[in-house]
């Protein structure tokens, strides 16, 4: 996949430019750069990932596309508590499958969101992993745990097909 297969991915999830955005497990960016294209430099992102040398790599990429964008960069596990102003939402890109136990980073996310804050998934559509994706969930799966956290009106929006596990899928749902 590239930046462009990114954006169509989760392009139906981001309702307008501007806001308060967060991404967990951001990595070196890829996803980071697609929501970047689609908040637009007058949003404020927060990028999160427990390696220095990834968010190092991801701010000098950030910054060559997006030189006015303000981006806060936190080397820090999202699955303990952060402190971060409220969010209008939050991206978390192949990052949820390293989790076994998803409750606490599932609270954590939805304790961050403001009302009608939007959380987008990107996950393999499987529930069954391997060693290099250990936990990952189905959109069918994510449905039930969405809703079992309090999330509403999750919806797919969009898949591209993926040949380390068959297919990848971007879902949204919302705070009430």
């Amino acid at each position: 996949m590239d930046h462009a297969d990114h954006i169509v991915l989760i392009r139906e999830g981001v309702p307008k430019p501007g806001g308060v955005w967060a991404d967990f497990g951001s990595g070196t960016g890829a996803f980071t750069l697609a929501l970047a294209d689609l908040i637009g430099p007058q949003a404020t992102l927060y990028s999160i990932d427990q390696k220095a040398a990834a968010l190092r790599q991801q701010q000098t990429a950030v910054q060559t596309r997006f030189p006015t964008l303000q981006v806060h960069y936190r080397t820090a596990d999202f699955s303990q508590p952060l402190d971060l102003p409220p969010l209008d939402g939050v991206i978390m890109a192949n990052a949820l499958h390293f989790e076994q136990h998803k409750d606490a980073v599932l609270q954590q996310i939805f304790r961050c969101l403001r009302p009608y804050g939007r959380f987008i998934l990107v996950e393999y559509n499987v529930d069954r992993g391997n060693l290099w994706v250990p936990h990952p969930l189905s959109f069918t799966t994510w449905q039930q745990l969405a809703r079992r956290h309090g999330f509403v009106e999750t919806r797919l929006l969009a898949t591209r097909p993926s040949s380390f596990l068959r297919e990848i899928y971007a879902a949204v749902s919302l705070k009430p």
